[in-house]
């Protein structure tokens, strides 16, 4: 069977062996050579089908490989500007963390009697679970040596897209694939930016759109000032919902504007906690400045809780003697300020030969919505999950304007603003009750 990928189109089902949909006239072999099979998923602005590539230019592949298409169903420019650069970035990577796609396959698709382009981009079928779903199905969280095995992971795929000069932007559960044999592979880069003085010259214009998950963005992200660092953060608090089955902003105090999640994890190594502690920085200076300086210190935790070296990129005999009271070591490692008087909860001593890792100080920048005349980013987070469930991905770029013109409106104001910014009255009239009722 085909189906036929014309959002309006009344019987998409099709027979296997024709050309056109029966129903409304439209292709159904796309691009010369995929046939869609299922449906996957969608929301409002866009589709992913299952389909079968049946190219006949390549002899030496398999001409019925199962690959993924995603559909861009709103031409609106700075979707189909994100679109793009998906596409645009995932062709210069071949990394079993990074989902293939081939140089060709970015193309446009015309419905019957249309002439409105249909972005699509066929990628690498992943098999296997998101995390949060595989945290779901599993009815528990995991353990910290698989968490420090899979921290590694990821950590490594980070250091091959942040060598090319690139950056993600948007880490979390949903975004990170774990297939049958072990591998983590980290997708959706729709939002994923390359460091080039063009974006630096935006960025410090405040040009940059803001884009922001709740529990899981850093935040200076909220400012559209996320850099290589941000995803240091954002795996951090990917962590903290792995190891504890939370969301983060369950375990956030905002009027302490603390994350306490350690309690939250029985028996946490502290060297663990530490080192997550310090990614999760709230000031990007203070988080490590590499991937490589933070898998040398996981190589050398693992290495010393379990003795186990074939997660090692380094036989044991390589790494890092031990450091015994000699925090400058750790530091040096890191890359990162040195100790300072710890500012969070209490931790067990540890008994030789690991020694914590030292905490980041107190963030003390003032570019941050820290002021207490200033709204609550708890409240800023939920604000735009609100409106992104009426609107789309456009909430958190109208949340980040809005509160960026009126940083000292009440609660019931801002969200009067965030409304009077929503075309469709009934969708305006909704989020005002979800607030206001």
């Amino acid at each position: 069977m085909s189906l036929c990928i014309n959002p309006h189109c009344s019987h998409p089902e099709n027979q296997d062996t024709i050309l056109f949909c029966e129903s409304c006239g439209s292709e159904l072999l796309l691009d010369g050579r995929y046939r869609v099979i299922k449906e996957l998923g969608g929301g409002g602005f866009g589709k992913t089908y299952e389909v079968q590539d049946r190219s006949p230019t390549n002899p030496n592949s398999d001409k019925t490989a199962l690959k993924v298409l995603k559909v861009l169903l709103h031409n609106h420019p700075k979707y189909v500007e994100l679109f793009e650069r998906e596409a645009q970035f995932l062709t210069r990577f071949d990394h079993p963390g990074i989902p293939k796609v081939d140089p060709d396959a970015y193309f446009t698709f015309y419905l019957h009697n249309s002439n409105t382009p249909i972005y699509c981009l066929v990628m690498e079928k992943i098999e296997g679970l998101n995390l949060r779903q595989y945290v779901s199905q599993r009815g528990k969280c995991i353990s910290q040596k698989l968490g420090i095995q899979w921290l590694m992971q990821l950590l490594r795929i980070l250091q091959e897209i942040h060598q090319h000069n690139f950056f993600h932007r948007d880490i979390k559960p949903s975004n990170i694939m774990l297939r049958a044999d072990g591998q983590l592979v980290l997708i959706d880069f729709g939002t994923a930016r390359e460091v080039t003085e063009t974006y630096l010259s935006k960025q410090s214009a405040g040009e940059v759109t803001g884009l922001f998950s709740a529990g899981y963005s850093p935040p200076e992200q909220l400012n559209g000032q996320a850099i290589p660092q941000s995803d240091f953060f954002a795996l951090g608090r990917t962590f903290v919902y792995l190891l504890t089955g939370k969301h983060p902003s369950d375990l956030y105090n905002s009027q302490e504007d603390e994350l306490y999640w350690r309690d939250a994890v029985p028996d946490l190594v502290p060297e663990l906690g530490d080192l997550l502690d310090r990614i999760m920085a709230r000031v990007p200076s203070q988080r490590p400045q590499s991937a490589a300086s933070i898998i040398r210190v996981l190589e050398v935790l693992y290495h010393n809780l379990y003795g186990i070296d074939n997660f090692l990129t380094r036989p044991p005999d390589d790494l890092p003697s031990q450091p015994g009271d000699d925090d400058a070591h750790w530091n040096a490692i890191l890359d990162t300020p040195t100790r300072v008087a710890s500012n969070t909860q209490s931790k067990p001593s540890v008994p030789p030969p690991m020694v914590p890792l030292p905490l980041p100080p107190k963030a003390d920048d003032q570019s941050f919505i820290t002021h207490t005349n200033e709204l609550d980013p708890q409240f800023i987070n939920r604000c735009q999950e609100e409106l992104a469930e009426l609107i789309g991905p456009m909430a958190s770029l109208i949340c980040q304007k809005t509160f960026k013109k009126n940083p000292n409106l009440s609660e019931a104001d801002f969200i009067k603003a965030l409304s009077a910014k929503i075309p469709d009255p009934e969708k305006a009239e909704q989020f005002q009750q979800r607030f206001l009722a």
